[in-house]
């Protein structure tokens, strides 16, 4: 056990930092075009269900784990079980794919913010302009760069003066921005050949679930889409909750913080949802909401244009709270990465950080020149067709997430017991409120849901 690890000021720099880990692209960008997807109430109620159940067991899992072995995802594993410590080395590899191009994402909200900022927003809503910009040839990698530097910079600076300092300010200033956008959103309205449409007609698509000819592999799909999506939503099965589980001091209460976490987590991406979908539906009705990805860099500076003068202010809102979203999960991504080669090679945090924002560099190049010089195209199992950053999403969020979940569940479900996570969470005096749930999730519900989203996402239904 590491005793001169870093660690967490306290209860609420643990709660921001893995918050501020949870809220990121996955919420704001993903969330919203897979509730419009599903159906928007049926997703939602999917969603909420697997929060309470699914994710909370996966979620107390990881932070346990952390705490009680004081180690990053590549090396705890091992001292929970020597023979099982080829999951810390998947585990690793997660952050470690995803780092690249999750930074390209993010210069490309960088890239949007900037725009807004010096006032030529209007040239975003241009058919072709995100094609445009994505395949360039040198402006994606200087915002990539710029974005990989400024993560590089608050990992560099530590746990507290860097991750838990930023994540205190960015995450408050992040709730009250989008909380704003949410109101603003379902106050508007705009006539469309003799109809109105109103953002709380909007609201009504996005909560009220639809039941309404659902079938039964229809279903199947909705709590499939909701679950992986919960991957994102709260940072299980890429070692960042183990990571910052390390962090958190023994007298930490647990079961609250992660409680907490929860609540902030789920309450973020529903408010993601409600300042998008009834703006969206406002100006572009129905058929707006299937815009898929792209729903935040084509569909929305469209419905920002369509505000008039108040639209290019809101668009900036809208962006820097993006941005710093963006920020505080690639913050948690990286710091998995650089905590696992400081455990593993006894490097020192600025070397680890250095090593790490290189590899950022050098392959987040590659990934940005996956629109243009190295282009192709390749079928992927599940259907979809991609280059170069969507096989390493597929890779890293398709396939080894799920693995990494089950081989976690089967460890701690039979090999070292359920009884190891249970004494951990309740060894600073938290009560484990859903002791019952947490057992028959980690043994038998979670790997049979795992199962089938793996099943999903090699194409087998």
């Amino acid at each position: 056990m590491n005793e001169n690890r870093s660690s967490f000021s306290g209860k609420i720099g643990f709660v921001m930092a893995a918050a501020g880990s949870a809220v990121g692209l996955g919420n704001i960008w993903r969330f919203p075009y897979l509730a419009a997807k599903n159906g928007g109430g049926l997703f939602l109620l999917c969603y909420f269900i697997l929060v309470l159940t699914f994710g909370f067991t996966l979620l107390t899992t990881e932070v346990a784990i952390g705490r009680k072995t004081k180690q990053s995802p590549l090396t705890a594993y091992g001292v929970l079980h020597p023979k099982w410590k080829g999951i810390g080395a998947l585990a690793c590899l997660v952050p470690i794919i995803i780092l690249p191009y999750y930074c390209t994402i993010g210069g490309w909200v960088l890239k949007y913010f900037c725009t807004f900022l010096v006032g030529k927003d209007a040239e975003t809503v241009a058919d072709g302009y995100f094609t445009g910009f994505i395949t360039a040839d040198v402006s994606p990698i200087i915002f990539a760069f710029l974005f990989i530097g400024a993560t590089a910079l608050i990992v560099f600076m530590g746990v507290e003066s860097g991750i838990e300092r930023y994540s205190k300010i960015l995450m408050p200033i992040l709730v009250i921005l989008i909380t704003g956008i949410a109101f603003f959103s379902l106050s508007l309205h705009k006539e469309v050949d003799g109809v109105t449409r109103t953002g709380m007609q909007g609201l009504a698509i996005y909560v009220l679930p639809d039941f309404s000819n659902i079938t039964l592999k229809q279903l199947l799909v909705v709590v499939m889409d909701a679950m992986g999506q919960l991957f994102y939503s709260i940072s299980v099965a890429m070692g960042i909750m183990i990571t910052y589980g390390s962090y958190v001091d023994k007298d930490t209460k647990m079961m609250s913080s992660i409680n907490q976490i929860e609540i902030f987590d789920t309450l973020v991406a529903f408010l993601a949802g409600l300042m998008i979908i009834p703006a969206v539906y406002v100006f572009m009705g129905r058929d707006g909401m299937s815009a898929g990805p792209g729903l935040m860099f084509v569909s929305l500076p469209k419905v920002f244009n369509e505000m008039g003068g108040i639209g290019r202010f809101i668009g900036i809102i809208f962006f820097i709270m993006v941005l710093f979203a963006a920020i505080t999960s690639s913050v948690s991504i990286m710091e998995a990465i650089v905590s696992s080669i400081m455990d593993r090679f006894k490097l020192s945090r600025k070397v680890s950080t250095v090593i790490t924002t290189i590899y950022g560099l050098v392959v987040g190049l590659i990934v940005c020149m996956g629109y243009n010089k190295l282009y192709f195209e390749v079928k992927l199992p599940n259907g979809d067709v991609g280059q170069i950053l969507d096989i390493m999403d597929y890779v890293s969020n398709n396939l080894m997430m799920p693995i990494v979940a089950i081989l976690t569940c089967i460890l701690v479900g039979w090999i070292v017991k359920p009884k190891t996570i249970i004494d951990e969470v309740t060894s600073d005096g938290s009560k484990f409120g859903r002791k019952g749930l947490y057992i028959v999730m980690i043994k038998f519900i979670a790997p049979v849901l795992l199962a089938l989203l793996l099943f999903k996402a090699i194409g087998l239904f």
